[in-house]
């Protein structure tokens, strides 16, 4: 049987070893071990062979190593994050009830642990994404400015990072600007001031001076990862936003990300703030009475970009403007007309009017055509929208419904700009005021009640879900010009916030007879060139609904500049009355 079968039966053969101490049993001994040393050998030069292999990959792409472990890092800490503040929402954060529905303690109780567990979620995120920097502070700068969408605890939390930026070394700035210029920091600049006059998000900008001209300059220059981080760090939003979108159905803040997505590219090119300033410049170059300066740009790379240097200080720093005599109510008032222009006559806006990106540069009285007493200094021009004509009329029509409180058109344009029925939360939305105020027509009133997002919340508990809904719904433009919308009332709120009351209110009603100014020019504008272009039976028919077109606009506007300038009065006696009160006090 088993010689049937060779094979088997040479594998149960028992092998016969040598004797030991015999002279076959050392030389079979010697073989063995030199086998045994030669197997060693080779597993041991494959394992040296495998770690040199594997460490000079490494070395030789280490930028590529590098990326994938920090990429997978800011993801984990991203992700970690978003876990920990779903959590917390699902577990912690307590339905609000329908009003008598509960005693007003068990209410007053209810709203102190959802403002605790927003304000632990937001310091949680924003420890997050100060850890990862870049991309992810423009995102907490983007939910900072989200005043009249998000709750007050989260926009608050956020609001330090406009100013908490972590400076690049100054190695770091050299090499960039050898990478993208061609030369090194010396051989471009005499002087270069290695502390940063402002750290952004994505950039830094040094003070210095240009070696073949001997100009001052200044010199924007991108932090030298942001780059290399953005595309992961975008990805990652998204994800953790529809990670939060699934746990939280009601969350349709996609658009956000999605915003980020289209955006963040353009600003990480300077070449477009260069070509954005020199539009401005060129759109305003006619508006000689409006103090309007922007920095000549000189010369600009995807990261770098040296421009004229502009001495000034940020337009909300009050002890400065009263230092060089600047009255805050022109600034404001300036800084409108400047906005209001982009957004209804030009449609070229810059969509990031913070604080930060509007200096205010002194200058002796009268010695500009604009009549001023200072300069206002327009940064930062990485962030722009062009406007369609269409759109423009449209948010022009709705805001004058919104002046007039005429809520038939109030409901119809809102319907065409925002896609939904909720033209009640649009408006308050787009006005930050409350319903009510619109409805009773006292929008333009110092009786207008500000908006309360707290109280809101009391009596429509869907409230967030109906404002992501209508977010969700907007076209990507009207988001930024919302974004804007916000920023430019923040900006009023700090410059008029050592004033009376009394002030205060006037310089929100002159802010909305600015706006019903502009919007009536923009609708005179639309509904000239509809004139023109349809065709007319008789050739003085067009001519003449032209005519009563031009003369609609000039009494309408006629009526809002002698309210202006009742305004004017009323607030120089509110002026006076306080300075007297204040002097028979002392």
């Amino acid at each position: 049987m088993l010689g049937s079968r060779p094979f088997v039966a040479r594998a149960l053969q028992v092998r016969q070893l040598p004797w030991p101490g015999s002279r076959s049993h050392q030389f079979y001994s010697t073989t063995a071990s030199r086998g045994l040393r030669s197997r060693r050998w080779q597993r041991t030069a494959f394992g040296a062979a495998l770690t040199v292999g594997a460490c000079g990959y490494t070395v030789y792409n280490y930028d590529t190593a590098y990326l994938v472990a920090a990429s997978v890092y800011r993801s984990s800490v991203a992700a970690n994050v978003t876990c920990q503040v779903a959590w917390d929402y699902y577990r912690n954060f307590p339905e609000l009830p329908a009003e008598g529905s509960v005693s007003e303690d068990e209410r007053r109780a209810i709203q102190d642990q959802r403002s605790k567990v927003h304000v632990r979620a937001a310091e949680k995120v924003k420890r997050a994404l100060m850890k990862n920097g870049g991309v992810y502070i423009k995102l907490g700068q983007h939910i900072s400015a989200m005043q009249y969408v998000l709750p007050m605890e989260w926009c608050q939390t956020m609001q330090a990072l406009q100013d908490r930026n972590t400076a690049s070394s100054l190695d770091e700035i050299g090499q960039v600007i050898a990478l993208d210029t061609g030369k090194t920091v010396d051989e471009l600049f005499s002087v270069f001031d290695a502390e940063p006059i402002g750290v952004a998000s994505l950039a830094q900008v040094h003070r210095a001076v240009l070696r073949e001209t001997g100009e001052e300059v200044a010199v924007k220059v991108q932090h030298p990862m942001v780059r290399t981080y953005s595309d992961i760090d975008i990805a990652t939003v998204s994800v953790m936003f529809e990670f939060i979108h699934s746990v939280f159905p009601d969350f349709k803040f996609m658009w956000l990300s999605a915003e980020m997505k289209g955006s963040l590219p353009r600003e990480l090119d300077f070449c477009n703030d260069k070509i954005n300033a020199e539009q401005v410049q060129w759109n305003f170059a006619q508006h000689a009475d409006i103090p309007l300066t922007v920095p000549r740009m000189i010369q600009a790379t995807e990261r770098v970009l040296i421009m004229e240097y502009v001495n000034g200080r940020r337009c909300d720093d009050l002890a400065y403007l009263r230092q060089h005599n600047i009255d805050p109510s022109q600034v404001s008032r300036e800084i409108g007309r400047v906005f209001a222009e982009m957004t209804y006559v030009q449609g070229f806006l810059h969509c990031d009017p913070h604080p930060g990106n509007l200096f205010v540069r002194p200058r002796a009285q009268g010695s500009a055509s604009h009549g001023y007493n200072f300069d206002l200094v327009l940064l930062d021009h990485g962030l722009y929208r062009q406007l369609p004509s269409q759109f423009r009329y449209e948010y022009a029509e709705m805001w004058y419904a919104l002046m007039r409180g005429d809520q038939a058109q109030i409901k119809h344009w809102s319907r065409k700009l925002s896609g939904t029925d909720l033209y009640q939360l649009f408006s308050v939305i787009l006005t930050g005021h409350n319903w009510s105020t619109i409805e009773t027509k006292s929008l333009g009133s110092t009786s207008a009640a500000e908006f309360n997002l707290d109280a809101l919340t009391q009596q429509q508990p869907d409230l967030f879900q109906n404002i992501t809904e209508v977010l969700a719904s907007v076209p990507p433009v009207l988001l930024l010009v919302l974004k804007t919308n916000d920023l430019l009332r923040m900006v009023d709120q700090r410059l008029f916030a050592d004033q009376p009351p009394a002030v205060q209110h006037h310089a929100q009603l002159r802010t909305w007879l600015r706006i019903s100014h502009y919007c009536l020019i923009a609708i005179r504008d639309a509904r000239a060139a509809e004139i023109s272009h349809r065709p007319a039976a008789v050739p003085l028919a067009r001519v003449y609904r032209l005519v009563l077109n031009r003369l609609g606009f000039w009494f309408s506007d006629t009526a809002l500049s002698v309210y202006k300038a009742l305004l004017v009065v009323q607030d120089m006696f509110v002026r006076w009355q306080a300075l007297f009160r204040r002097s028979t006090i002392a």
